[in-house]
């Protein structure tokens, strides 16, 4: 943990930095050893200004305030960057929480897919309409996704499938015998 102090238009006393030290004591309960903070004091008319940067590997967090009393402004610092850690780490414990729940999950999923051969895996339903031939190519044509089309043969009452050639100009169909 690395402090700098430093007054502007006001003198850092020996006071000023044991309690700014003190203080930021209970800021070494989130990170440990491992931040550095500056410390800003200075003086604007009436009000004494404490401005706290505390700085980690990951995140950086500031608080200013104003007060009459520079100990007032300095314990204010503290309690609103204890405000700003909690927050942060609340909301990064959430993150790994729900990435960790994912992962399990693609994992369990993983472990359960097994490769599934010559079964039917899907199934569709649809009404095969009566019409002509060329009613199911119009059909088909407005539908450009589909491929096929099944439909019942008006002139043979048999069920028929009208698709697209590779060459995607043409037609063919399927009759039963």
């Amino acid at each position: 943990m690395n402090i700098k102090i430093t007054g502007k238009d006001l003198k850092a006393t020996d006071a000023i930095k044991d309690y700014v030290e003190k203080k930021v004591e209970r800021l070494a309960k989130y990170f440990g050893e491992d931040f550095d903070v500056n410390a800003t004091i200075k003086c604007e008319k009436n009000e004494q200004i404490a401005e706290l940067l505390v700085k980690t590997n990951a995140d950086t967090y500031k608080a200013v305030t104003a007060h009459r009393d520079l100990y007032a402004a300095i314990d204010k610092d503290i309690d609103i960057l204890e405000g700003q850690i909690r927050k942060m780490k609340t909301k990064k414990d959430r993150q790994n929480k729900e990435e960790s729940i994912k992962q399990k999950e693609i994992i369990n999923m993983s472990n359960n897919i097994k490769e599934v051969e010559n079964e039917v895996i899907k199934t569709l339903y649809y009404e095969a309409k009566p019409m002509s031939i060329e009613d199911a190519i119009l059909v088909l044509q407005e539908k450009p996704q589909n491929i096929f089309y099944t439909f019942v043969n008006i002139d043979t009452n048999k069920v028929n499938v009208v698709f697209k050639l590779k060459d995607s100009k043409n037609y063919g169909i399927v009759e039963p015998e």
